[in-house]
């Protein structure tokens, strides 16, 4: 696969600085391209790598310092341009048809240039809309319906009554609709609650490795237009993540949590049942929350607290060896005045004492 350097900057609506006949063959990070090779520079203080580097042009920002002989290929937002590139270096999957070793039961319904990988199991009463990749040993279960234009990945699995929209990528490994962790104490043992409810994953999102989204105990378990969760994510029962969140890998959830659009968690956060997260909050890695979020707030620690609190309390922290050494230099201090003033009194005549 190759490109002519004048046809990668028509695609991105570059400014070209250069040979635009250059022809391009791949992409690479900024200290790893070679001479057939584009990457980028975030910004200026690049330029210097940029200079010693290899590739055979750069994507740059529009106040990029010059780089006299060298291709340049310059845009308002490098990184945005640098990805619209790598994807004219990986197209998406071309369809390859029904696997002869898929199993696709009796009443299930596949659209038009549906592809079915070998061993990919698909139950009676589902429905795969057009042009959906069904990966190599994906189970997609009775009832289950799945959009246009999706991708399943390998072992993915979809329990029955699972609905998933458009362009919807679930990577491999993960299970979706998974009986929610539910159960009563009868005194000497702990009774299952059946799980009833379903998933509903809208347009646009993707659901990393080994990620699991439980169904809901009643209801449904909602994920919103166009969020990104990470690998070995947990999404408990009867969650509602809205629009456009962010989740990292090891987000864990308790049942019952809401979470409003756009919303961005750090790696290994964990949210406590029936916690709600507002807009655009911000929870920072490993962060434990115990109380609701407002809307816009950054919060860490464990438990949660807001970002300018931790940082005071950082501060502290890292003077207490100071503190510390201050507070014995005191302490001695108050030990010397104590001898003092018992010696005077010692000196004083028995009558002065009293007094």
């Amino acid at each position: 696969m190759a490109f002519r350097l004048e046809e990668i900057c028509r695609r991105i609506g570059g400014r070209l600085e250069g040979d635009g006949e250059r022809i391009i063959r791949g992409v690479n990070a900024l200290e790893a391209a070679g001479d057939s090779e584009i990457t980028y520079a975030q910004s200026g203080r690049y330029h210097a790598q940029a200079s010693a580097g290899g590739a055979a042009a750069l994507i740059v920002g529009e106040d990029f310092p010059g780089m006299p002989g060298r291709n340049l290929l310059r845009v308002a937002q490098p990184k945005l341009a640098f990805v619209r590139v790598m994807e004219m270096f990986a197209p998406p999957p071309e369809p390859t048809g029904i696997h002869p070793d898929a199993s696709i039961a009796q009443g299930a319904e596949l659209a038009q240039q549906v592809s079915v990988g070998a061993c990919a199991v698909i139950a009676a009463g589902a429905r795969v809309g057009a042009r959906t990749i069904i990966e190599p040993g994906a189970y997609i279960g009775p009832g289950v319906s799945i959009g246009e234009d999706c991708r399943i990945g390998p072992n993915a699995v979809l329990m029955q009554g699972v609905s998933i929209g458009d362009r919807v990528g679930i990577f491999g490994g993960a299970v979706i609709g998974g009986d929610g962790y539910g159960y009563v104490w009868l005194g000497d043992h702990h009774h299952k609650v059946p799980q009833l409810g379903g998933v509903r994953i809208d347009d646009d999102v993707e659901i990393g490795c080994n990620t699991c989204i439980d169904r809901a105990t009643l209801g449904v378990t909602r994920i919103r237009r166009g969020t990104k969760i990470d690998n070995l994510v947990q999404i408990a029962h009867n969650n509602d993540i809205g629009e456009d969140v962010i989740m990292t890998g090891q987000v864990g959830t308790a049942g019952t949590v809401t979470v409003k659009n756009r919303a961005v968690f750090g790696g290994q956060a964990g949210i406590a049942d029936h916690k709600t997260i507002g807009e655009g909050a911000q929870i920072g890695a490993k962060t434990g929350v115990t109380r609701d979020v407002a809307p816009g707030e950054t919060v860490w620690g464990m438990p949660s607290r807001p970002m300018r609190q931790i940082l005071r309390e950082l501060a502290h922290l890292a003077r207490l060896p100071e503190l510390a050494q201050r507070f014995k230099a005191r302490e001695k201090e108050l030990d010397e005045l104590r001898e003092r003033v018992a010696e005077l009194e010692r000196r004083l005549p028995a009558d002065r004492r009293q007094d």
